[in-house]
């Protein structure tokens, strides 16, 4: 899944916030010629609990500082 949020500075500032946070790993790409966020979930061990993780530290990368 790839996630843009606005321009591509905003998404820069949210892959650095999210990577920072050091919660998760998702990392930044391009698409389209854009700058989006990459979230890849494809372990066979990923548990609900591991989403809602990661879904709450994307929630504070996205929010206004």
């Amino acid at each position: 899944m790839c996630a843009a949020f606005g321009d591509d500075a905003r998404t820069h500032d949210v892959v650095r916030r999210v990577l920072a946070d050091g919660t998760v790993w998702m990392s930044g790409s391009r698409w389209h010629d854009r700058a989006v966020l990459r979230v890849s979930v494809s372990s066979w061990a990923t548990t609900d609990a591991d989403v809602d993780v990661s879904v709450e530290a994307l929630r504070r990368a996205v929010a206004p500082s």
